[in-house]
């Protein structure tokens, strides 16, 4: 049964929730929107009135309301029935009270979600040629319009571009990516933005005075928070509110209502989190959802205070509209956690959110979000972590007999992951990693893993371009395997222990290892050749030949005399195939 209107004096008339009630019916009511409502009054009074409209923005900012208004505006006739187009609609012409009770017959309405095809178009284009019957223009004003599908668009292009001049087009959509950029370039374009924080909660609180609705400024708020930019959206959650509280309403029903947590309770379950303490957040959480309140909702609360608090640490300045209890913890917070710490918060707690709305049980899906966060929230980050396992500057490992770590400090057990040294199962210090840091370095440490083909190929037909630890840029030659990069950098990465990149370069790059081999070769060849001891031995004992030379303590090497290889004794030469042996279908 329809409930009388609370407020009015007639009884009769049905009820009205609040978004229709307070739907603005002119500029002046218009809420938010003062850029949009100053470029159409400039338009409409010096005569510059475009032919199409394009409303966009978030649901219930006003696109559809904003575009009746414009209606109203271009076919108000006044009270004496004599005005032409005005900025201000008089709201007593028969023109306005008609577009207002949506019954005008040349104000035509269409929404394209449940009308998307080309006949609808083709319908509404045989109409646009027909003068108006009463209006000075006659206005189609289509809702959603990114709707309509491929062939719609078409059809009504040139119409849209070159319409009669008693024809006006008023579009309004939430997804402007949808629209054709075809139908966006012949209409005039506005965006409507979010309603403010602070004009919603002024709005709200005019009208819940005008309903007579006690309400405290906490709630309005949180409604306004709720809202989320959208004036239709706080308007709908203040008319659930006052019926939830039957003319009272107070902070405890509205989060009842929306199942939000309390903000004092938010932040400690914050705190925890961020602290690392584990069995305080199950419980903190359980509570909460006990209390009502939504897992996902606790989550999206931890993401705005995640960003809230960062926003405190990069500019202090943002708390100055937060409480005063509020702003000392959110700088206390701030002043605590690391960039690194709050960044990576967020990024778990984006993943744990999504994880959340798929999940069978969105509270074991929230606690294990906020689990997996108090143990990893402070880790160091990955060059910190290799950098601590190079120099050993990390903690100590823990021994079998210590007691498992409970997340303190958000770090998890990272001290075991990050011992100062690795150690071998009898408990001696293990051999450091290798860290070639040239590539006659790299090739040396594939010769002594016994990579030969790789090593064939590094010396024979891989032209250097740059090279320092943990990246490498080579130009291949054709008879190089084609995924020579990725066997480089598997395998760099995991002898290492640290990441290695290895890319394809266009650039020339410098000489193949062997063709420097042999230009040095060469060079020390002339230098023995030259020296006056070879000289003689090889006048002394005449058909001797100079068959090679090598420094001394050289050893014997596919790199030999361009670096000396790390670790073990490479093998000989002699055990590696020539290129010639290497089949191509080993690759």
């Amino acid at each position: 049964m329809a409930q009388a209107t609370k407020g009015t004096g007639d009884a009769a008339l049905p009820y009205r929730v609040l978004a229709r009630k307070y739907r603005p019916t002119d500029f002046t009511t218009l809420v938010g929107q003062e850029a949009m409502v100053r470029t159409l009054r400039n338009a409409i009074a010096t005569g510059r009135i475009a032919h199409a409209f394009m409303l966009t923005g978030v649901r219930g900012v006003g696109k559809t309301t904003t575009a009746r208004i414009i209606a109203r505006a271009l076919n108000c006739v006044g009270a004496d029935g004599k005005g032409g187009p005005t900025v201000d609609p008089c709201g007593v012409c028969d023109n306005c009270k008609a577009i207002t009770e949506d019954r005008h017959v040349d104000v035509i309405e269409m929404d394209a979600a449940s009308r998307t095809g080309i006949d609808d178009v083709r319908e509404l284009i045989e109409g646009v040629r027909y003068r108006p019957v009463s209006a000075r223009y006659k206005v189609y004003i289509i809702d959603e319009v990114h709707m309509l599908s491929e062939k719609a668009f078409n059809a009504l292009l040139k119409t849209l571009e070159e319409p009669p001049p008693h024809v006006k087009f008023l579009f309004a959509t939430t997804e402007i990516r949808k629209v054709p950029v075809t139908v966006l370039s012949r209409c005039q374009r506005f965006d409507l933005k979010r309603v403010p924080l602070d004009v919603l909660v002024e709005h709200f609180g005019k009208i819940s005075a005008n309903e007579k609705v006690e309400i405290s400024p906490e709630a309005l708020a949180l409604i306004a928070r709720a809202a989320d930019g959208s004036v239709r959206d706080g308007l709908s959650m203040l008319d659930q509110a006052i019926a939830h509280g039957g003319g009272v309403v107070d902070a405890a029903q509205v989060r009842d209502m929306l199942g939000l947590a309390d903000r004092s309770r938010m932040l400690e379950l914050f705190e925890k989190t961020m602290r690392g303490d584990a069995p305080a957040v199950v419980a903190a959480l359980g509570e909460m959802h006990d209390s009502g309140a939504d897992p996902v909702v606790v989550l999206q609360d931890m993401l705005e205070l995640t960003h809230w608090v960062t926003r405190l640490k990069v500019a202090p300045e943002a708390a100055a509209s937060s409480a005063d209890s509020e702003r000392a913890q959110g700088l206390a917070m701030a002043g605590k956690l690391s960039m690194a710490s709050l960044t990576r918060a967020w990024t778990l707690l984006m993943k744990g959110l999504q994880e959340t709305l798929a999940a069978p049980s969105p509270l074991r899906a929230a606690e294990m979000a906020l689990i997996r966060l108090c143990y990893v929230a402070d880790l160091p980050s990955p060059a910190d972590a290799i950098k601590a396992l190079q120099t050993g500057t990390g903690s100590t490992a823990s021994t079998p007999s210590a007691a498992p770590p409970r997340g303190g400090n958000g770090g998890g057990g990272a001290a075991a992951r990050l011992a100062s040294q690795p150690v071998s199962a009898v408990g001696q210090p293990a051999e450091a990693l290798p860290a070639p840091r040239s590539f006659t370095e790299v090739v040396a440490l594939f010769e002594t893993k016994r990579e030969a083909r790789l090593v064939n190929y590094l010396m024979h037909h891989v032209h250097e371009v740059r090279c320092e630890p943990g990246l490498i840029e080579f130009r291949p030659e054709p008879q190089a395997p084609p995924d020579l990069a990725s066997r480089l950098s598997e395998c760099l990465s995991r002898w290492t222990g640290r990441r290695w990149i290895a890319s394809v370069s266009s650039d020339a790059g410098k000489p193949t290892l062997v063709a420097q081999k042999a230009t040095k070769a060469d060079g020390l060849r002339s230098q023995a050749e030259d020296n006056l001891l070879v000289q003689a031995i090889m006048k002394t004992f005449p058909g001797a030949k100079l068959d090679a030379v090598r420094r001394k303590g050289e050893q014997t090497s596919l790199v030999a005399g361009l670096t000396g290889p790390p670790g073990e004794e490479p093998p000989p030469a002699e055990d590696y195939p020539v290129d010639d042996d290497i089949p191509e279908s080993e690759f």
